[in-house]
């Protein structure tokens, strides 16, 4: 029953990402019912999230590109060594002290998804970020999504289109560099023995089936109104987690 519940949970992740970002909110808890630590179900949604992302960044490939004055080469490995390094931290964290960071991790992405969604302005015309200043932001925000990766999509749209990409361009590049940093993080995790691989996979079916329906949907849904469920969804797990870390 709660793998049936899991799936549909995954299902619903799947969509939610496709339309409007924000699935590892739907996830995350899902896993915890099943009787997971927080550190283990974080490292298990990871690895089920992965093979969609790297379908959504595969699919819009032509529109990836580097930054006026740092390549696309030079952001593939900041995000992969970053991915490295988050991954590492996660499992030098002990689940417990993990349980206590967790609703800070998870009000933070609350945060940087209320701003990214409702409050974000564009740049200003023709003031853009240099390639040391892009290129570090870029780099911590991949060690933040090797570690947690709540709101990293939204993280780095704002980083990439304040470099000076489009913002089409700035959404297909981030797709693909939260799939870098996530498949580095994913290659250590497999080997870390905390994955619950029956959880991943059937996590992973239901968001890669989610995946196809959010996007033959995403023409035709309010994206407004599902931003406001994933805030929603994100403040009641914010809550919901202080509750259950420091009860």
């Amino acid at each position: 029953m709660l793998y049936a519940v899991l799936l549909f949970a995954a299902f619903f992740a799947g969509a939610q990402n496709a339309l409007a970002g924000g699935g590892s909110f739907i996830t995350f808890p899902a896993l915890l019912l099943l009787g997971m630590d927080a550190r283990a179900a974080n490292i298990t949604s990871t690895i089920a999230l992965f093979p969609g992302q790297v379908t959504t960044g595969l699919a819009n490939r032509d529109l990836i590109t580097g930054a006026e004055s740092l390549s696309f080469k030079a952001l593939f490995w900041l995000s992969l060594a970053g991915g490295i390094v988050g991954a590492l931290l996660l499992l030098a964290t002990s689940p417990h002290i993990f349980e206590l960071l967790v609703p800070f991790l998870v009000l933070f992405a609350t945060l940087v998804f209320v701003w990214g969604s409702f409050f974000r302005k564009p740049p200003a015309e023709g003031r853009h970020l240099g390639p040391v200043t892009a290129g570090s932001i870029q780099f911590c925000i991949a060690i933040y999504g090797g570690y947690f990766g709540g709101g990293i999509g939204l993280l780095m749209l704002a980083a990439l289109t304040l470099a000076g990409l489009p913002v089409r361009n700035a959404g297909a590049t981030k797709n693909m560099l939260a799939a870098v940093m996530n498949a580095s993080a994913v290659a250590i995790f497999a080997f870390s023995g905390i994955a619950h691989w029956l959880a991943a996979g059937v996590v992973a079916m239901g968001a890669i089936a989610g995946g196809w329906v959010g996007a033959w949907a995403l023409n035709r849904v309010n994206e407004k109104w599902l931003r406001v469920g994933v805030v929603i969804i994100g403040t009641a797990l914010t809550i919901a987690m202080f509750v259950r870390a420091y009860k």
